[in-house]
């Protein structure tokens, strides 16, 4: 080959490579001398996703919008003109020379466009293999910070991974996601999904203006009220908290499955992931479970069960507000059967709940558990508070103030509820654990002391054993029918008698059972006070 045409065809190849990376950038990408017009899409570098025009199910109506490119049929995750819809095939997407998106009709009207935080002096809009959206300036690096626009900043019905649901105060931003009227209709629906800064903040779906299901709050691992969305092998959660921004993301682990978080036209949070071997979405959970996850449906200081009928049921300490109703309608919920007496009151502990509603809440990063409770306690309009983060042995401060409200159980919950009762009700719930746990402990002075029981805590077996001394025979202080009697002193300094039931009684177990439901119910300043039980080994 002479060298002539040995030029000719290097400058063939050349100019073939140079054609074909021009194509390939102009196939995900909108410039001011590229539009995009009904018929045409742009595609991701990776065919992951296409935006275009399309008509959702029966609708004749046009829309812009980006849906997944290998998957059939069409799902489209994001809509520009929900509200106003296009009546023909003669729209065109445009890219302005300020970096502005225009979709106009055949006559040139705008009826959509996007904003521009700065100006550019080549601006593009690209669509990326993370379904989002961007416009930036051609000489720019392809970072987020370089974003003058993104339609991430602007969801529809869905939640991709890796876009934030939340508030920016930095950039006056507010994040959410809002239903579809019907599958034939993006108009947004009834439905929102958001974050509700106010107090601490958590996630809330609202049916216009009222709260219809509420996430309960972030516990460092997952939200109160979704228990079974906690980190896993598929993906991973992110909630930031700080004074810049306050948003929820989730991200894949595995990239290639396709997953994507709807709210339904009904308002249900379906997390969606899609199944190549069979071609169909799989819901893979819902944030609302069932019927306990109506927001607020048992009222204040109730609490939800599903497995039972109804429902519905007071917490420790409370009483229902409408007796008459309680079989069917519990939406007054329930009240106090003891009013505070404020700095002389008490917390019982609640485990394996749904925290309730956080909006008329306060939160602490720095305080540990024991100054929450002083600080809960000094503060008579407190009415519970908590660990902010479970995670590590727990850390931070959660304190509410108002009535609690949408509390359901859920075994799953590892954060505790410490909820304000008056000090009578921590003595009635020490001798109610009392009798359940057939206590044979008691005090030489005749007084209940609450701290025991208002944490739960019962002098364990090996207090008893190292308050006797090891059952010394030089602390027995008396035997009777069940066996001896013997004196201790706990490690507080609280002297009690320990009652021991012998293996060689002629009484059992019963019987004892029996004599400890008898003493608990008897109330006389010359007789001793029943303070705890153990029943187990010898």
């Amino acid at each position: 080959m002479s060298e002539s045409m040995e030029g000719l065809f290097l400058l063939f190849i050349c100019s073939q490579f140079h054609f074909m990376l021009l194509t390939s950038a102009a196939l995900d990408t909108i410039t001011t001398d590229k539009s995009i017009r009904d018929g045409d899409t742009i595609v991701s570098a990776g065919g992951i996703y296409e935006l275009g025009f399309f008509s959702p199910g029966n609708s004749k109506n046009r829309y812009v919008g980006i849906w997944y490119k290998k998957i059939a049929p069409r799902t489209v995750v994001w809509v520009a003109n929900r509200d106003i819809p296009l009546n023909g095939t003669s729209g065109v997407l445009t890219l302005k020379p300020n970096g502005i998106l225009a979709l106009g009709d055949g006559s040139n009207v705008s009826i959509w466009s996007s904003n521009s935080s700065r100006s550019l002096k080549n601006p593009k809009a690209r669509l990326l293999d993370s379904g989002n959206l961007v416009v930036s300036d051609g000489n720019d690096k392809g970072l987020e910070i370089n974003f003058v626009w993104q339609s991430f900043d602007y969801p529809g019905n869905t939640i991709l991974p890796g876009m934030k649901i939340g508030k920016n105060f930095v950039k006056g931003m507010d994040s959410y996601i809002t239903s579809w009227k019907s599958a034939d209709d993006p108009t947004p629906g009834e439905y929102v999904d958001r974050v509700d800064t106010h107090g601490y903040p958590q996630m809330v779906v609202y049916k216009n203006s009222s709260v219809v299901f509420s996430s309960g709050p972030w516990n460092g691992i997952a939200f109160s009220g979704s228990p079974n969305n906690k980190l896993n092998t598929y993906y991973s959660f992110e909630y930031v908290i700080n004074r810049q921004e306050i948003y929820y993301k989730y991200k894949l682990k595995n990239e290639s499955i396709p997953t994507r978080v709807v709210i339904n036209p009904s308002g249900v949070l379906e997390h969606l992931t899609w199944i190549k071997r069979s071609q169909i979405w799989f819901l893979y959970l819902t944030a609302q479970f069932d019927n306990c996850d109506r927001f607020a449906l048992c009222g204040p200081y109730s609490s939800c069960n599903i497995n039972n009928s109804p429902p519905c049921d007071c917490l420790k300490g409370f009483e229902p507000r409408n007796p008459q109703d309680s079989a069917a309608d519990w939406s007054s919920g329930c009240v106090r059967r003891t009013s505070l007496v404020c700095t002389h009151d008490g917390f019982l502990e609640f485990t394996g709940i749904k925290l309730p509603y956080s909006r008329n809440s306060w939160y602490n990063e720095d305080m540990n558990l024991e100054d929450c409770e002083k600080m809960c306690l000094a503060n008579c309009n407190c009415t519970a508070y908590s660990d902010l983060d479970i995670r590590n042995g727990g850390s931070g401060c959660l304190l509410w103030f108002g009535e609690l409200i949408d509390i359901r159980a859920f075994s799953q919950n590892e954060q505790n509820l410490y909820v304000r009762v008056a000090a009578s009700e921590l003595e009635q719930e020490a001798e109610e654990k009392a009798v359940s746990s057939g206590c044979c402990y008691f005090s030489s002075d005749g007084n209940i002391y609450p701290r025991f029981f208002s944490l739960g805590l019962l002098p364990k077996k090996e207090k008893k054993i190292s308050a006797t001394e090891n059952f010394s025979s030089a602390n027995v202080i008396g035997e009777g029918g069940f066996g001896p009697v013997y004196k201790g002193i706990l490690p507080s300094g609280q002297g009690i008698a320990v009652k021991r039931l012998s293996k060689y009684s002629g009484q059992g177990i019963q019987e004892l059972k029996n004599e400890i439901v008898l003493i608990s119910k008897l109330q006389h300043r010359n007789l001793v006070k029943l303070l705890g039980c153990c029943l187990e080994g010898e």
